[in-house]
């Protein structure tokens, strides 16, 4: 089976003193996250969940980062404010988004770390069964994203490739700020069915809620309804995108070890055939040599 690791894993007593302190209040690194999230029972569920979710794959949780942290992350929009460069049509979207590579607090530079470390994008490929699976820490298309009264997001998929490395999006997580949340103030998340004639399932935005999506060209999301805010309040969220590299094929690998510039006669045959040599068929006269 495969496993993760986590930095408070290897030895959990000796984390016991380790803490963040941000504004004066005191995080312990060890409940940064769910401890749920290290269990292989809890993961083997989350797949399952995953794979029988309607309208397309996607995963709905509470709790898996601790409500202080989001509370301060929530804080930094205003403490570390930002312009949203984007050029969009604001008739389907009228949302804030931050730039590529945004100014972030402390919270928000510990979330993240969370969301784009090793052991967290091995969790989602583990439950997504996405392998390889790569991190923006760039945050393009992502980070801190802001509704405000009459705000909304039409109903959409995601884009398919991010324009910066050409990597192929395969999924997002979005984790929501909100305390206190009001569903009359139409902020769900909507998730329609492939058809795109109905809503099958609604997500309130609230503190503490994720929602990881699988990308794909029918799995249609949005909040379509102008936001009815009072006034003085705003729906905010975090969000990070996942890629593949669609060229990490066994198949289209041309060379994967070091090139040395000086090597023996017999070798440097070798190192002109594997060159020439389909990868295919480079493999099977590997196996056959053995």
């Amino acid at each position: 089976m495969e496993t993760l690791t986590h930095p408070s894993e290897t030895r959990r007593d000796a984390g016991v003193g380790d803490f963040l302190v941000i504004r004066g209040r005191r995080l312990a690194l060890a409940e940064l996250v769910d401890a749920r999230l290290l269990d292989a029972t809890y993961r083997i569920e989350l797949r399952q969940q995953l794979r029988a979710a309607q309208p397309f794959e996607h995963l709905v949780v509470d709790n898996w980062f601790n409500p202080e942290l989001l509370r301060l992350v929530r804080e930094e929009f205003d403490l570390y404010p930002f312009r949203d460069e984007r050029d969009v049509d604001r008739k389907y979207e009228n949302t804030v988004r931050s730039p590529r590579n945004p100014v972030l607090g402390p919270a928000g530079q510990a979330y993240f770390s969370i969301v784009n470390s090793g052991w967290f994008t091995q969790l989602l490929s583990f439950v997504t069964q996405v392998h390889e699976l790569i991190a923006d820490p760039s945050l393009h298309n992502g980070g801190l994203h802001e509704s405000r009264r009459g705000g909304k997001f039409g109903i959409h998929r995601d884009f398919e490739r991010s324009t910066c490395s050409g990597l192929k999006n395969e999924m997002v997580l979005l984790t929501y700020l909100n305390e206190g949340w009001d569903p009359a103030w139409n902020g769900a998340l909507e998730l329609w069915d492939a058809q795109r004639e109905r809503c099958i399932r609604k997500v309130e935005p609230v503190l503490g809620r994720s929602i990881l999506m699988r990308n794909g060209p029918v799995n249609f999301h949005g909040h379509p309804t102008a936001l009815a805010l009072p006034e003085g309040q705003v729906r905010r969220s975090l969000a990070t995108y996942y890629y593949t590299n669609t060229l990490a094929d066994d198949r289209l690998r041309k060379r994967t070890d070091s090139i040395y510039l000086f090597v023996e006669g017999s070798d440097r045959l070798r190192h002109w055939a594997r060159q020439v040599t389909p990868p295919f068929i480079w493999e099977a006269l590997k196996r056959r040599l053995r």
